[in-house]
């Protein structure tokens, strides 16, 4: 599914209208009528009780105030109720003001919080929000954020004009104060708001109405964004040919894991091994190497010289250089410690180790590089992949987890600037920038996730995938997509809550293939 910012939404209207001569009422008109629409289509009884339409001065609200008027000649009871003076309003707002007025339909008037509380105090069936649209940049005050508060107190579903009123339409942050829709109504294509949380959680039910939009005007914008959806990723899934063999699947190597952590190891191994990587080694401190041996049969394990159950560095790197030969993909990070043993470890590993081999971060590797250090990974000689979570992007960019939230996607694009690797900032709606500057959102996962591992299994996933040659942004894709969605399948099977990573591994094979 295609997302938008914000600047693009805008851009795709001003094409459609001036370059390709679309007319701007008729798009206003098809939007607002397909509003009317939904409403008659979701909720026929609650019309009964009526239809308020909230409007605001802009665009948004003639959106709302055409929804009126398109619901008022059915023959269904809506009345519009107006945060503005008509004489606010200009171009196609207006227009729609005067053509709710020929046709008698109620607009009412309100510029102060008495004159709303008598406006929005008779009970509705439905509630249309059309306050504000996809450019709102600045909080929600005064009366506009009065109403918003009265509309989420009322019983009666809501439905929203294009994007919920005080969602970012850019990032999904909350302006303060924004709608709570059982259903958004947006047109052409979905926002980034829309997908990413807290706005995610506001919007309901998505439906994307087709108003006219000039198709050349979407090529012309041409967006890099998408929100990753099964039928996205399907083809990304390869199939494996009858005369194949371990040898065809990849062999990644894992380092990772110390005294204490040699459940990151096995979970990480464990990822890869039921993504389906041929052949897999795990590179782990020696004193922790018969734990993991014994925890993963398949698993082919290289006990590595350490101090205190952490890597030596010095002379795990040289047993590292006759390692890395053979391997298609190399995983380092989970459960290492973040030490300067550590650091001097993922410095070799991308300076030094074979190249063209895609070297994947993790945890701990990307803590002992925080802040950013892109002398390091602009050095790498292939393809780098960093897959940190808010925690981990956060002390890499020096600023806090709140900040990282506030703006994941730019969060994600500062990393990449920094060091030209692809990106993962896991989370809710998982995020994935890649240096050619598409972006992906991904739908797939639930709260039951937020269990230990989950992150080591993930990082397994892509690696094997890295392995068997698909590029970092497939890789990155697949991975996350298909890390969700097994975790939703078991959801759905044992529940919400409780299942552990170790199962979602073993999950991957049927997640694969369903």
């Amino acid at each position: 599914m295609i997302l938008l910012t914000a600047a693009q939404s805008r851009e795709l209207d001003r094409l459609s209208q001036q370059k390709y001569g679309v007319d701007s009422y008729e798009l206003m008109t098809n939007a607002g009528e397909a509003v009317a629409r939904t409403i008659a289509r979701r909720w026929p009884e609650a019309m009964a009780r009526g239809v308020l339409v909230v409007a605001g001065k802009g665009n948004n609200g003639g959106d709302g105030l055409v929804a009126a008027r398109r619901l008022h000649q059915t023959g269904e009871r809506a009345r519009a109720v107006l945060l503005a003076r008509r004489t606010d309003l200009r171009g196609d707002a207006a227009r729609a003001c005067s053509d709710l007025d020929a046709t008698g339909g109620v607009i009412i008037e309100v510029a102060d919080e008495p004159a709303l509380a008598a406006a929005l105090g008779e009970p509705a069936g439905v509630i249309v929000d059309a306050i504000f649209g996809t450019g709102l940049n600045a909080e929600v005050g005064g009366l506009a954020r009065r109403a918003i508060e009265v509309i989420n107190a009322a019983a009666a579903p809501v439905v929203a004009v294009d994007i919920a009123s005080g969602v970012n339409s850019d990032t999904g942050a909350v302006m303060g104060e924004a709608v709570r829709a059982a259903v958004t109504v947006t047109f052409g294509f979905a926002k980034y708001g829309h997908v990413s949380y807290p706005g995610a959680a506001l919007t309901g039910c998505l439906e994307i109405a087709e108003i006219g939009f000039a198709p050349e005007a979407i090529r012309d914008v041409a967006p890099r964004g998408r929100f990753l959806e099964r039928t996205d990723v399907l083809a990304l899934i390869r199939p494996r040919a009858d005369n194949t063999h371990k040898g065809t699947y990849g062999h990644p190597l894992i380092i990772a894991g110390s005294r204490g952590k040699s459940g990151a190891a096995l979970l990480v191994a464990r990822g890869a091994l039921r993504a389906g990587a041929g052949l897999v080694t795990a590179a782990i401190p020696e004193s922790v190497a018969l734990i993991v041996a014994a925890g993963q049969t398949e698993l082919m394990t290289e006990p590595m010289p350490d101090h205190d159950g952490h890597f030596d560095a010095v002379t795990s790197i040289k047993r590292l250089e006759e390692l890395v030969s053979g391997k298609t993909a190399l995983i380092a990070g989970p459960g290492m410690g973040a030490s300067d043993d550590t650091r001097r470890i993922v410095e070799w590993l991308a300076h030094s180790a074979r190249p063209e081999c895609p070297l994947l971060l993790d945890a701990d590797a990307l803590n002992v590089l925080a802040p950013i250090r892109p002398d390091v990974l602009r050095a790498a000689r292939g393809p780098v992949v960093l897959t940190p979570h808010p925690g981990e992007m956060a002390r890499l960019l020096g600023v806090s987890t709140g900040d990282v939230n506030a703006d994941r996607i730019v969060s994600a694009r500062k990393l990449i600037e920094a060091t030209g690797a692809g990106v993962l900032l896991k989370g809710a709606r998982s995020v994935i920038v890649t240096p050619e500057h598409d972006v992906f959102v991904n739908s797939s996962g639930n709260p039951g996730m937020g269990t230990p591992g989950m992150g080591d299994v993930l990082a397994g996933i892509i690696g094997a995938l890295l392995g068997q040659g698909m590029s970092a942004a497939d890789a990155l894709k697949l991975g996350v997509f298909i890390h969700g969605y097994a975790a939703d399948r078991l959801a759905a099977r044992i529940g919400p809550a409780g299942y552990l990573a170790s199962e979602l591994a073993d999950e991957l094979p049927a997640a694969f293939v369903s």
